[in-house]
Order: structure tokens, then sequence, then C-alpha cells
């Protein structure tokens, strides 16, 4: 069952994002702690808000939240996707693919007119989303001159953005301290941090 996240939800939703997330990208994870201050922020997009149900278990969430693109002389607020999980023991399904649909689908009669995602491209093609330098709208500390496949955008109508250049950004929110997070990562069971070949790499 597809429906809204509630308040009762909280608690479930953070502890499987954070399992999902935990040393996929870095040693441990950051992603629970996005969604947990997401919430309470002027951001964070609640009707897009959502969660997969399966008897009574939360299996699946997804957020958007409103970052903005500079344009230098003016800033527009503009939606991304995302943080979005599925539950370790669900991966691979096609439930992530249901739940970006369904909230696309709301996204577009919300009358929001585009959303970005910062992701794998061999994934979000399969959703119409394409490398936003085609709308010359680039991410904030990537090269202007390149294209930054792993930044994308989906038209959901007629309203483009502005074809000059802009910078997008990500909420503050997105920006995390890791001693905040260690802190917040007491409240659930522990977990070891591992560095793995196929995480991330610093750049």
């Amino acid at each position: 069952m597809i429906r809204l996240e509630n308040e009762n939800d909280y608690l479930s939703v953070e502890e499987m994002v954070r399992n999902s997330f935990w040393n996929i990208y870095r040693p441990g994870a950051f992603e629970h702690y996005i969604v947990h201050n997401l919430r309470n922020d002027k951001s964070f997009i609640r009707e897009l808000a959502y969660v997969i149900e399966c008897d009574g278990e939360i299996i699946g969430h997804i957020n958007y939240s409103w970052g903005l693109i500079d344009y230098d002389d003016e800033k527009v607020d503009a939606a991304i996707l995302g943080p979005i999980s599925i539950h370790e023991n669900y991966q691979n399904q096609g439930l992530g693919s249901k739940l970006i649909d369904y909230t696309l689908d709301l996204a577009k009669k919300e009358d929001i007119p585009f959303v970005f995602v910062v992701g794998d491209e061999n994934y979000y093609q399969r959703f119409g989303f394409e490398s936003a330098s085609n709308y010359n709208i680039f991410l904030e500390g990537t090269d202007t001159t390149d294209e930054c496949p792993f930044f994308m955008i989906k038209m959901l109508n007629e309203t483009k953005p502005e074809s000059r250049m802009g910078i997008f950004h990500n909420p503050d929110v997105f920006d995390v301290n890791q001693s905040d997070v260690d802190e917040f990562d007491k409240r659930f069971e522990y977990r070891e941090k591992l560095v793995l070949d196929t995480q991330l790499k610093e750049l």
C-alpha cells in the first residue's frame, strides 16, 4: 500500500532509511538524519512524503523538497526528489519505481513544473529524467562547462526553466555535520561503519 507518511511512521522510516543506505555510499549513512530534519524544515514538501507499507511494516519511503535555482539576479524555487529508499529485504522488486511514478504523478497534479534529482542516470532515465545541463542548469559545485550526468531534471508540464544559465542549490538541510549524525545515531541499534571499495571516493 502506498500512502502518505504520518507522524507514527517517523521512527520506522528513519530506521529503514538508515539500514538501506548503511555503508553503501560511505562508511555509515546520513540520509536518515536528513529525513529526520527535513520534516521540520521550510523546504519540505509534506504532501509528497509517501511510504510503502506491507503487512504493517514500512518498506519504502520518498521525500521531495524545495531547492532553488540561482540566476544571479533572481532565485527560483525548484523541487528535488530524495532521499528515496527501499527496505533491504525488498530491493530489486520494482517498488522504488512504483513509488517514484506515483509521486511524480502527484507532483504534476500539484502543478510542479519540473523536478530535479541527483542519482544514477541509468536508473532515472526510465522515468523521463534527462541531464539538467540540457536546460543550462548545473548543480552547485560542479563544472558548468561540462555535462553533469548524475544531476537530472524531469519536465512535468510545458513550463520550462529559463534558457540562461542557473545554478541549483539543494536545501540547506542537506548539508550535515558528521558529529551531529554520530550523535543522532545513538538513537538506533549499533551498526559497524565499514570502508568499502564500492563506496564513493572523495574528490
